[in-house]
């Protein structure tokens, strides 16, 4: 085979991962300013809103990453569960195993992130991520079938291989590698890395080996959340898978770029403003539930019953909102209000400034009157274009 169409394990430097440092420098200085905003931000927050917000955001991670490699999932039962975790309220549904398994392993990081890694810590993940599968031969385990282990697509008589992973036989000395470089590399570790540079690493590399038979890119993403929380000294609670899945395609196109060479500052760069999209995405939820508290104390005990049932309704939307705004038609439908009424209402609503009017007749429609931030702030001099790359090694292992 030669050497231009071996993949990254095959070449002779795995897994000696080689970038540049410079041009990653000013992400980390963002991501460590933006972790401490966000800190901040929460303890303007009420200890039961707090518990609620925490819940919010690990279920959406739940979703979403699980939403990354086509599984949907139903997001009241994860949610059901995680909330359950936070002493809140919940119904009684019964929780399919699924949705019970990544409740279970988003609840597992979020307590245990500061400690180390351990073949144990994956094996329990991978046990919840596949629960309720029958189809697997290695639940638990790292995978031991002979076929190789490949990422393709296309037609089943003429395949497309995108990436083929090392072969089962070496996952034990594989893995044993990943989890000493893993803890070799933390914030107290041996050799520790930059934030945003070992998460990444993590993600790429434990891909690459792709230990397990499923649940890898589920496993991944949580080991560099736990990368993250690590270097910030708590859970970061941002919605990275939520940032992936937005644009699902360009993550799928780094990782495959990432597959031949071991050079990887272009993965590394894409991968840290991912994550500085997770963490935007995060304040403007953290906005949203500060101004929601807010609001609904400025308005107590000002609004009929209709006019709670329709706020809580809109609230539910999150920080998108209704799309394209909520129209009296939505109001209608939500309260079961006559159309008059409805009209009445949402004047009111608009009088007393928890409501936006914009457009007319046919066209009206309504948003919430608050402000959430577009973005974080951003590092003194760090408005200046990276330096031009110098390649750097950075040994593996």
């Amino acid at each position: 085979m030669h050497a231009e169409n071996r993949w990254n394990w095959q070449q002779d430097d795995w897994p000696r991962f080689r970038f540049d440092k410079s041009a990653l420098q000013q992400t980390e200085a963002r991501f460590l300013l933006h972790g401490g905003v966000l800190l901040g931000a929460l303890l303007h927050i009420r200890d039961d809103e707090k518990s609620a917000l925490t819940a919010e955001l690990l279920s959406n991670e739940a979703i979403k990453t699980s939403e990354i490699e086509g599984e949907y999932l139903n997001r009241d039962s994860v949610q059901s569960s995680i909330r359950h975790n936070f002493g809140l309220d919940t119904d009684a549904r019964r929780i399919p195993p699924a949705e019970q398994g990544i409740a279970d392993m988003m609840m597992d990081l979020y307590r245990n992130f500061a400690e180390p890694l351990t073949h144990e810590t994956m094996f329990r993940w991978h046990g919840m991520v596949t629960a309720g599968r029958r189809d697997l031969k290695n639940i638990g385990a790292y995978r031991t079938h002979d076929e190789p282990m490949q990422i393709i697509s296309g037609p089943i008589g003429n395949p497309k291989i995108h990436f083929e992973a090392p072969p089962s036989a070496t996952m034990e000395k594989e893995m044993e590698g990943f989890v000493n470089w893993f803890n070799d590399t933390a914030p107290h570790g041996d050799t520790a890395l930059p934030a945003l540079t070992r998460a990444g690493i993590a993600h790429l590399y434990f891909v690459t080996i792709h230990p397990f038979e499923d649940g890898n890119g589920r496993i991944a993403r949580a080991l560099a959340e736990k990368a993250l929380s690590q270097a910030l000294g708590k859970p970061t609670l941002i919605a990275l898978s939520q940032a992936i899945q937005r644009n699902k395609k360009s993550y799928y196109e780094a990782l495959q770029r990432s597959s031949k060479d071991n050079e990887i500052t272009a993965w590394l760069v894409y991968f840290a403003d991912t994550v500085l999209q997770a963490q935007e995405t995060t304040q403007r939820m953290i906005d949203f539930l500060i101004q929601k508290t807010m609001l609904y104390d400025r308005v107590k005990s000002q609004l009929n019953e209709r006019q709670e049932k329709a706020l809580a309704r809109i609230f539910r939307e999150g920080v998108e909102g209704f799309k394209g705004g909520l129209s009296a038609e939505n109001y209608i439908s939500i309260t079961g209000a006559a159309r008059a009424t409805a009209t009445r209402d949402l004047q009111d609503l608009v009088d007393k400034g928890v409501l936006i009017r914009t457009g007319a007749l046919k066209s009206t429609r309504y948003h919430l009157n608050i402000e959430t931030r577009n973005e974080l702030p951003t590092p003194r001099g760090s408005s200046a274009p990276p330096p031009r790359p110098l390649i750097l090694d950075e040994k593996i292992g």
